[in-house]
């Protein structure tokens, strides 16, 4: 059978609040609008962007293009202006406060650049306290899984300030796998990384996709870190205006001059 046009009339079109099976998150027509009057501020205009199961996608832009908002939105931290955000088939626009927060902790997975880790609790304390404040405990055999591959095993122990950066932010992404989220979101993950430490996070990333199955959306202004992903999307001034499929940093880094010249060019970079 024929299968219909997306704007095709007729029983077989999907209405615009159901998302195709495979798609982890999306916004429609979603807006997000700070301050009034001379203070406003137009962060992001009307984006639709899906982001696909099991896919590594990573969001890109010039500065003040709206790319941590965009995250921030689909990730339940921020409310939407205008539009709809979807996660799986809920639409967060809809949901209480107590709901949301529900949300974030058992569908959501977070990676951010400052790791979030509590001082004066261990690696492992760190790493389930999502759980621990739901009331339950992690999968004892994923969990395993998720330490073995991480390499943190031997720093179960160790408070934050007794990890290198880099162990830090492995056991924030243990800690974001540890529930077996629906997505995982980073913002800026390597942000405060060397080199070493930056790939090591980003292999990691990789093989949540690759070998748990997950999905993951991170927010990044580094090209080698963007090669990491299936796919990138770009933003300029608070829009979507590009995309591209098995990036590499020398691709990823092309668009972005792109990008950045037509900032320049209209006076907005």
């Amino acid at each position: 059978m024929t299968t219909p046009a997306p704007d095709s009339p007729g029983p077989e079109s999907p209405a615009p609040d159901s998302p195709a099976p495979d798609v982890a998150a999306r916004a429609v027509g979603l807006s997000k609008i700070y301050g009034t009057g001379d203070t406003r501020v137009a962060a992001l205009s009307e984006v639709s962007v899906e982001f696909a199961k099991g896919e590594f996608t990573a969001i890109m832009g010039p500065s003040g293009s709206g790319k941590s908002t965009l995250m921030h939105c689909l990730a339940g931290l921020d409310d939407a202006t205008e539009g709809a955000v979807f996660l799986g088939d809920t639409d967060l626009t809809s949901l209480s406060d107590k709901e949301m927060t529900r949300l974030r902790r058992d569908r959501v997975g977070f990676v951010f650049q400052s790791f979030n880790l509590v001082p004066t609790l261990t690696a492992l304390e760190n790493i389930t306290l999502p759980s621990a404040i739901a009331g339950r405990s992690p999968d004892a055999e994923w969990l395993d899984d998720v330490l073995s591959r991480l390499g943190l095993k031997d720093r179960l122990d160790h408070r934050p300030g007794e990890l290198s950066g880099g162990q830090q932010q492995r056991v924030a992404c243990a800690r974001a796998l540890a529930s077996q989220p629906e997505i995982i979101f980073g913002d800026e993950p390597t942000g405060n990384l060397d080199s070493r430490s930056s790939g090591e996070v980003l292999s990691i990333l990789r093989a949540a996709v690759d070998e748990f199955h997950q999905t993951v959306v991170i927010v990044t202004h580094d090209p080698r870190a963007a090669a990491y992903a299936d796919r990138v999307v770009f933003l300029a001034d608070g829009r979507t205006v590009d995309e591209l499929r098995g990036p590499t940093a020398e691709s990823v880094l092309d668009r972005m001059k792109q990008l950045d010249e037509v900032a320049a060019a209209t006076g907005n970079g």
